[in-house]
């Protein structure tokens, strides 16, 4: 069973990752979870509002699965094939610590942010729910999220993806070199 609990090595994960963009490129798929966030609001209905959601969302249904399945899959790792920690750079837990996040690298999510106690925190929730809107706004404005622009749009060798991901990448190191430590300290 160690297999399944240590990370797998980039020699088996790259080409598997890379057949499945294959099968998904083969079907005329694009992979991507930021756009399941507009088929379940057509769903719901929202196309009545809104024209944005007016589209044939039943075309969808299979990218909703992927969606559920992760969900299902992410449970099912996080609570049997996991230890629930991620090792990190002995550094990064000392810049953490000062930060007043002490759980890092003892807790796959660190508690002073995602567990029961700091939801009693209206700081952590304004925090929460501000860091959900800018990502979810951020992937709706760029066209997709990480997941679909860095996997699927460069395999299809877009370039509106490449600019996006290098979007993702800046706006991450000047998150957290310059916001992570006004917010945390």
């Amino acid at each position: 069973m160690n297999w399944i609990y240590d990370p797998w090595p980039w020699y088996i994960a790259g080409p598997l990752i890379s057949l499945t963009m294959f099968i998904l490129l083969y079907a005329g798929k694009q992979f991507g979870m930021s756009s399941n966030l507009r088929t379940l609001c057509s769903v719901s209905g929202a196309g009545k509002a809104a024209d944005f959601f007016k589209f044939n969302w039943k075309k969808e249904r299979w990218n909703l699965t992927v969606m559920v399945g992760a969900i299902i899959g992410g449970f099912i790792a996080s609570q049997y094939l996991s230890n629930n920690t991620v090792e990190i750079a002995p550094d990064v837990i000392s810049k953490l610590n000062v930060y007043g996040i002490n759980s890092a690298g003892e807790a796959y999510l660190p508690t002073e942010l995602f567990s029961l106690e700091a939801l009693s925190s209206l700081r952590n929730i304004a925090i929460l729910l501000m860091g959900g809107f800018l990502v979810g706004f951020g992937a709706r404005y760029a066209g997709g999220c990480t997941s679909g622009h860095a996997i699927s749009g460069l395999s299809n060798l877009q370039l509106p993806s490449l600019i996006a991901v290098i979007g993702f990448f800046a706006g991450g190191l000047l998150m957290i070199h310059f916001i992570f430590p006004l917010i945390f300290t």
